[in-house]
């Protein structure tokens, strides 16, 4: 029996490596003839650069940029140089893991970091970009990152606006003709793992602002500015779209690189599948494994355990997903491809002790062997 493990990072707990190896043990244990291949995978959030850089032979360059609060930081990215080619996670710039809950603040905080990253790349020869925009701390519509690449914002008196989601509220005029050299000979594709606008019920500020630390009584007002930023985007950039599925990521961040950069919106999963050789793996396998921390009606959205179904039952394969907590009152996996899911949890715990990696971890690796101690009596 031949095994493909390619099962998503359990957020906040263990990677998608630990998991993956986690399952495989379990495996073996039940089946010890089984060949058993554990890819990587991610949908553009943390871990999906690591994947990418390794596929695409890149080596691995630093630069100081500014973190969300402005403060300086080291940052990390694939860059070969060969193909132009540089891999990046907007995260590493501009992610909310880098604040402390008391820094959360979208009106404060800023994508400008991204910006420098993208210039770095751009002078050291790169032309060829894949970033994922997972994982941001920002709701500022991307206009930190932009100013970082040479585009003006002004406000109706002439004076530069902030480049923080506050700034938002000022901008009256756009200005490009300072871009950096290279970006316009650019292509940037964009692995996002949200199809949401950029305004409204469904917008980022309404969506995402609250658990970056935005206030009830700010989200409509946000909203209001990333609409007016859309509004005179259109006028300069006509087939800008704040409707545009994936708009909304990363506090609009999908909005500034489709709409100023021509970028492409792509779900992560399927960038990584195509990118990583994942999909050879699918074929030649006999049962799939897939999962993340939480599988809910988002998971099959353009998440890793939808991607992986949707490619697997290309080639009619049975897919298994394994979850630290299964949400299935509003969705059937079935209908996305995952045959049967299964939760970890054993016994009655609290999200802390659950979230302990080495807790996590083993009962990944006892409930994977259970599934496949069934798997290979039914064989019999």
């Amino acid at each position: 029996m031949r095994v493909l493990i390619a099962i998503d990072s359990f957020k906040g707990c263990i990677s998608s490596k630990e998991a993956g190896e986690a399952v495989r043990k379990g495996i073996l244990k039940a089946c010890p003839d089984s060949e058993v291949i554990v890819k990587t995978v991610s949908d553009g959030g943390e871990g999906m650069s690591e994947t990418l850089m390794k596929a695409l032979e890149c080596s691995v360059v630093h630069t100081m940029v500014s973190d969300p609060l402005q403060r300086k930081t080291d940052v990390s990215y694939g860059f070969c140089a060969e193909k132009k080619l540089a891999v990046m996670e907007m995260a590493s710039a501009a992610g909310i893991t880098f604040l402390d809950e008391n820094e959360k603040d979208p009106m404060e905080t800023t994508t400008y970091g991204v910006g420098e990253m993208i210039a770095d790349a751009i002078h050291r020869g790169a032309r060829e970009f894949m970033i994922g925009i997972g994982g941001s701390a920002t709701n500022d519509g991307g206009i930190g990152m932009l100013q970082a690449l040479g585009f003006e914002f002004y406000d109706g008196e002439g004076g530069k606006i902030s480049p923080c989601g506050k700034g938002l509220k000022d901008i009256a005029v756009i200005d490009d003709s300072h871009v950096l050299p290279g970006i316009r000979e650019s292509h940037f594709s964009i692995a996002c793992d949200v199809n949401n606008p950029l305004c409204g019920e469904n917008g980022c500020s309404a969506v995402f602002g609250p658990q970056k630390g935005l206030r009830g009584d700010d989200i409509p007002i946000m909203d209001m500015w990333l609409e007016n930023y859309a509004e005179i985007t259109k006028e300069k950039y006509p087939d800008a779209d704040m409707d545009h599925p994936g708009a909304g990521a990363a506090g609009g961040l999908g909005f500034a690189f489709r709409a100023y950069l021509n970028a492409e919106l792509l779900p992560g999963i399927d960038m990584v599948i195509s990118k990583t050789g994942i999909g050879t793996e699918i074929k030649k396998a006999d049962i799939v494994i897939t999962g993340e921390g939480c599988l809910d009606e988002q998971s099959v959205m353009g998440k890793v355990p939808g991607g992986i179904a949707k490619a697997a039952k290309k080639y009619d394969k049975t897919v298994i997903a394994f979850a630290g907590m299964i949400k299935d009152e509003k969705v059937s996996f079935a209908e996305y491809g995952i045959d049967a899911c299964f939760p970890i949890i054993r016994r009655p715990k609290s999200l802390r002790e659950a979230m302990v990696p080495g807790t996590a971890e083993r009962d990944l690796m006892i409930t994977a062997e259970q599934v496949f101690r069934l798997i290979g009596k039914m064989s019999e």
